[in-house]
Order: C-alpha cells, then structure tokens, then sequence
C-alpha cells in the first residue's frame, strides 16, 4: 500500500503540474459561471436605461415590418374574417384574389404562408421552405372547425358562443405525484449520463496512453524493478480517479453554486436541468465511481498490450465499443427506465454506473436492488484490477507486435 500511495502522490503530480489540467478546469468552472451570471448581468444593463419615445416608435415600426404576412383565397366564399383574425392576432393576414396570387406571394417570400380554402374540410396549404418541426396546418384546421361549427349553429339556429364554451370548457386538473417525475428529471439524467460516458471515455484513454507512453519509453522497465507491476497499475488508475472527479466536482460546484445565486434571473428555465435530488446526486457518485474504476483498470490493461501509442486504438478498441454500446442502450431507453432492457443493464458491471443511475433518477427501484447492484460492482472492480493488474504485470516487458486481449488472458489460465 505505501507503494501505491508513493506512485499515487506521483501520479497526481503530474496531473495537478499540467498547465493543460489546470487551465481548462479552471476555464471550464469560469464558462459555468458566467453562464449562470449572464442573466444577472444582462438585466443589470437593460434595467437602467430608458428608451425615448422616437426608440418606442422605431421599435413598433420595426415590429410591424417583421410581423409574419399570412396569404390566404376563399375559394367558396365561406370564410369569416373576424373569426381568422381570432385564430392569428399576431399575423398580418393579406387576402388574395385568386390561388394564383397567393402561390406568387409565398414564392417570392412576400408571405410567409399561404391557404387556399375550398372548403370547410379542404384547403391548399403553400410554404416556401419548411422546416423539420414546423407544423403550421394545426392552427388553420381548428379555424376550418370552427367554421364549421359556426355554419352549423346559423342553419340550426343554436347559438355558436354557447357552443364554443362547452367545446373549449376549462377544465382544471390537479396532478399530484405519487412516485417520480421522470419528465421533470429526464434532462439532467440525460447530461449525468453524457457526462459519465465522456469522463470514462476521455480519462481511460489518458490512463491507458501514459502506461503505453511508459512501455514504449522503457521507462517502465526501471519501474517494475522498483515496484510491483500490479501496485503501479493501482496508483495509476486511483490517480486518474481522483484527477477525474476533482475536476468534475469544482465545475459543477461553480455550476451548482452560481445557479442557485442567480436562480431568481432565471425564471425556473434551468431548475428542470440543475434541481437535483440528494439522493441522485448521491447514485451519480456511487455508480459512477464504481464504474470509472472498472473501466480505467481495463484501459490500464489494455494500455500494456502495447509497445507503441499508435497501436493503442486498436488494442482499445474492445473497452471504447463496450461503453459506447453501453451509452447508446442506456440513453434510448431513458423514457422507459422501468423496462427490462435497463433492469438488465442496471445489474451488469459494464453498465450499472449508467443504468441504476438512470433507475434511481427517474424510475421505481427498490433500496435493496440499488445496493446489490453496487455490491456486484464494486465486486467486479475487484476483479477488473486483480485481472488488469495480472495483465499488466505479464505485458509491461513484452515488447514487438501488439498483444491481444484474448492472448493474455489465455496465457494467465495456463500459468494457474
């Protein structure tokens, strides 16, 4: 142990001494505050000066110039004009002599829309471009159905206001949540989740470079005459862990703490996103911990395989498929954290540190489901360093073509 920690303070000298550490966490914790003081320092700027009346009217005459133009031809002389002004008082809405017209209008952009109405159950719609989520037609057909319903109430004689109010009846509802709101919790799991994936993915990497930067330097070969083989794996990867979740915890520290200074400013915008629970909070650490460490002893493996950095991909290359496999499986079942897709995830070792996260977040999990599935990870991470450390300790002295996964571990079988 005291040789692990020797290699351990090591190590975080060498992460802590990096100006490229230190600036972009330093960089990254002053982004998330001035992202969080913006609106602050936004209104303090606004809230001071006074328009005149020729800005007031500059003002107005620019929003008319940038009101949207609506074109539109009653092709069967149904249509009532009040009644579509109802439905778009934000819109300048241009009649048209024929549908001819309004098509020209919408090519040359002088309308941004157009309808050409036949009926009240068919009409022409024109839009010059249209974009991915637009949906322009859902306004136009409740106009339609209302006219509908106008034209009913004339010929029946029954009174249309007396109608509408029993068609749009406000209803109150109350909803009260027994159990989670997975709507309300959803996006700050989504990031957790992200962010996990990039720390495992970007720090496991670092972790498996510097033993390979070592082997390939042969800087590894006074090393290991020193020191375990197994305890330098140890203080490389308890190093990259700490480096890690330092960095991680200072900038969502000055996320956290700058947010609920300005929290106020923002309007309830990012409390969906940065209101969350201890108890997730709590599961982040635990889960993502466990699952760091089981990944960056396997990269730290992975890591002695090699004799050269540029082979280092390829030897990877198996840890970086099972966590993106990992990522992608997790993130499209968020809205169904409950099924047994996740369930799955949430006891297996290579996907817990997501998975149960996710359940605890947003689902309905049991305490006892929670700690097996860390017990069984923490179980694994054993494993995962007592296996890594046995890989390390037979490859660090072995130099010439990349050595496969596979290759190792079947070399350790028949020394046992």
């Amino acid at each position: 142990m005291k040789k692990i920690g020797t290699i351990l303070k090591f190590e975080l000298g060498n992460y802590f001494g990096s100006k490229s550490y230190l600036i972009s966490t330093i960089l990254l914790a002053l982004l998330c505050v001035g992202i969080m003081f913006a609106p602050r320092i936004k209104e303090s700027f606004t809230s001071g000066s006074l328009s005149s009346d020729k800005e007031t009217d500059a003002e107005d005459e620019s929003d008319q110039e940038n009101e949207s133009v609506y074109a539109y031809y009653d092709a069967s002389g149904i249509m009532d004009e009040g009644l579509l002004a109802q439905v778009y008082p934000d819109v300048k809405l241009q009649k048209c002599k024929d549908a001819a017209e309004v098509e020209s209008l919408v090519k040359s952009e002088d309308a941004e829309l157009g309808y050409v109405v036949y009926s009240t159950s068919e009409y022409t719609y024109y839009v010059y471009n249209k974009g991915v989520f637009d949906d322009y037609t859902g306004a136009f057909d409740s106009y339609l159905s209302m006219l509908a319903k106008k034209q009913y109430s004339e010929a029946h004689d029954l009174d249309f206001d007396e109608l509408m109010s029993l068609d749009y009846a406000d209803i109150q509802a109350k909803e009260v949540i027994l159990g989670k709101d997975s709507t309300s919790n959803y996006w700050y799991c989504y990031i957790l989740v992200i962010v996990i994936f990039m720390l495992i993915v970007m720090y496991g990497m670092s972790i498996a470079t510097g033993v390979a930067n070592e082997k390939s330097n042969r800087s590894i070969e006074i090393l290991v005459t020193t020191t375990n083989s197994r305890d330098i794996l140890f203080g490389k990867v308890f190093a990259g862990t700490v480096a890690t979740f330092f960095q991680v915890g200072l900038i969502m520290a000055a996320l956290l703490i700058s947010y609920n200074f300005n929290k106020e400013y923002w309007g309830g915008f990012m409390g969906a996103v940065l209101n969350i629970p201890s108890d997730v909070l709590i599961a982040f650490a635990v889960f993502g911990l466990g699952g760091f460490l089981f990944y960056a002893f396997m990269y730290g493996a992975l890591g002695a395989l090699v004799s050269k950095i540029e082979d280092l991909n390829k030897s990877a290359g198996t840890a970086q498929m099972i966590v993106m496999i990992v990522y992608f499986v997790v993130l499209m079942n968020l809205t169904n954290v409950d099924g047994l897709v996740i369930k799955i995830c949430s006891y297996l070792p290579i996907s817990s540190y997501s998975a149960m996260f996710a359940r605890v977040a947003m689902g309905d999990v049991a305490t006892w489901e929670v700690v097996i599935s860390a017990i069984i990870l923490y179980i694994s991470v054993i494993g995962m360093g007592v296996l890594g450390g046995k890989i390390f300790r037979n490859s660090t002295l072995r130099y010439g073509n990349p050595i496969k996964l596979s290759g190792a571990v079947k070399e350790l079988r028949h020394k046992k």
